[in-house]
C-alpha cells in the first residue's frame, strides 16, 4: 500500500499516474473535491498536502489534487481545521471557470499536476 492517497478531479494527474500511485478520480467540481477530502480526512486519513496550494484561486481553476495519508488513524484535529478552512475560503470566491477556453483548462490542469508532482516528490523522499 502506498503512504498516500491523490484524491484529484484532474483527468491530467490521473492519466498520468495510473499504475503509479493509489489515486482516486471523482469528476466532480473543486469544491465538492474539498468536502470528499473532508470526509476522508473525518474518517482518519490526514492530510498531507495543503489543499490551496498554488496562486490560483479557488473556483477559478476547476482542478485540484491533494495527498492524503493511505493509512486511517485516529481524526487528525489539524487537518479537519485546515480542510474546512479551505472548504470556507472556496466557499467566498465566485465560480467563474464556465467562461474558460479549451486551452485554459489545459492549462490549469497543468499547473495543478505541476504542483502535486512537487508535492510527490518531496513525500516520496520522507
Amino acid at each position: 500500500m502506498d503512504s498516500y492517497i491523490i484524491l484529484t478531479n484532474n483527468p491530467l494527474a490521473a492519466r498520468k499516474l495510473e499504475g503509479r500511485r493509489t489515486v482516486c478520480y471523482i469528476s466532480v467540481p473543486y469544491e465538492e473535491l474539498l468536502r470528499e477530502a473532508e470526509k476522508r480526512i473525518c474518517q482518519g486519513h490526514r492530510l498531507l498536502s495543503h489543499p490551496l496550494s498554488g496562486s490560483v484561486k479557488p473556483k477559478e481553476t476547476p482542478y485540484k489534487s491533494i495527498m492524503l495519508s493511505g493509512k486511517k488513524e485516529e481524526v487528525d484535529p489539524p487537518s479537519v481545521r485546515m480542510i474546512e478552512a479551505a472548504i470556507q475560503t472556496c466557499e467566498k470566491f465566485t465560480d467563474r471557470q464556465k467562461s474558460y477556453r479549451q486551452e485554459v483548462y489545459e492549462d490549469f490542469q497543468l499547473i495543478d499536476w505541476t504542483l502535486l508532482e512537487s508535492a510527490m516528490e518531496s513525500a516520496d523522499v520522507w
